[in-house]
């Protein structure tokens, strides 16, 4: 085309490009005795693939990292719509905090509100609140203090987290205990690392598995469950702690579609797909099984905010195992999200942001 017939950017009939802010934390490697301390934190090869998604679409992508200077830099963004991965920086709510004021300032997010991350960060009472529609998880008890007592119902061997947090982070290799000796030992260390009330659980033996959901009401889809296959026999390495997470190589397969029978595979995903609306999920989730050796199916946990990195976090793995593609993932959440808001522009449509 010759290059004088070009309409100049400035011209009123081109349509600005769409806005898209990425709202994320980021590792920093910070020194520390907790070697999980960053787990939740997206590094920035992952905001990188993410922005590529979004460029190769003709987005304008503008970083917003959640530090100190977020809103200041959120004001002066312009963005259309913040694509919300931000873990958050302190407090049991921290996944709640950018989503908090992405809703005050009434600019449109991808992904669940801060109610539904607020409550589903805390183990406990995320079980609490599904207890209520017979979700079935494991016995457990919360402790606020290392002066504790054991609930007299839980028996041995019980697993130990902190009840905020995510990423295998302050499960180790030496999280499932079998005596009161061993238990004591770890509530007091990870009091003192973690900070924070712990989760005392009854571990499930058997075998593990995530399922994945992408999208809200009729256009929900609920990925088939990805069983999580352990490589090492030995118990310790038989818990998706953060080492396994982080080494996944080395001690883990992935099995997706698993080799469920076909019944158990329904109820599993029909168990998430319950869950997911219960908590009121938006646009993504991931969900968390074991499978006990008599056949029940108990729920673990949920993550409304999973991991996106590449090659590496579950949601895309189990995603790219059903036939969809990393860019694709990203930008269905983005589509799920403008559907949601109801944001319908011709430029858009042009470029299959509504479709």
């Amino acid at each position: 085309m010759d290059s004088e017939n070009v309409p100049p950017l400035d011209d009123e009939n081109v349509p600005p490009p769409f806005v898209v802010g990425i709202a994320y934390n980021l590792k920093k490697g910070i020194s520390s005795d907790c070697e999980d301390l960053e787990a939740e934190y997206d590094s920035y090869d992952t905001i990188d693939a993410i922005s590529k998604v979004f460029a190769a679409e003709n987005m304008k992508v503008v970083p917003l990292e959640a530090d100190g200077d977020f809103i200041e830099r959120l004001k002066a963004s312009g963005v259309d719509i913040v694509f919300n991965i931000a873990e958050g920086i302190h407090g049991r709510g921290r996944e709640s905090q950018v989503p908090a004021i992405l809703n005050f300032l009434g600019i449109p997010f991808s992904g669940s509100d801060e109610t539904t991350l607020g409550l589903s960060l805390d183990k406990a009472l995320t079980k609490r609140y599904l207890s209520t529609f017979r979700i079935e998880t494991p016995p457990y008890q919360i402790v606020r203090s290392p002066d504790f007592k054991l609930d007299t119902s839980l028996t041995f061997p019980l697993i130990i987290k902190p009840n905020a947090e995510g990423s295998g982070k302050g499960i180790s290799d030496l999280a499932v205990v079998d005596n009161e000796e061993q238990l004591s030992e770890l509530i007091n260390k990870n009091f003192k690392l973690y900070g924070q009330p712990m989760l005392i659980e009854k571990y499930i033996k058997g075998r593990e598995f995530t399922v994945g959901i992408l999208g809200n009401g009729k256009d929900m889809t609920v990925f088939e469950p990805m069983e999580i296959c352990y490589l090492q026999h030995e118990r310790e390495h038989q818990i998706y702690s953060y080492k396994v997470k982080t080494n996944y190589q080395k001690y883990v397969s992935y099995n997706c579609p698993s080799n469920l029978d076909t019944a158990t595979s329904e109820k599993m995903k029909s168990i998430a797909a319950q869950i997911y609306e219960a908590l009121d999920c938006q646009d993504m989730s991931r969900i968390d099984f074991r499978l006990s050796e008599d056949g029940t199916v108990y729920f673990i946990e949920i993550n409304p905010l999973p991991g996106l990195a590449p090659n590496y976090s579950d949601y895309p793995m189990l995603a790219g195992f059903c036939g969809m593609s990393y860019g694709k993932l990203i930008l269905s959440i983005l589509n799920n999200a403008l559907k949601r808001y109801g944001i319908h522009c011709g430029h858009r449509e042009s470029r299959g942001l509504n479709g």
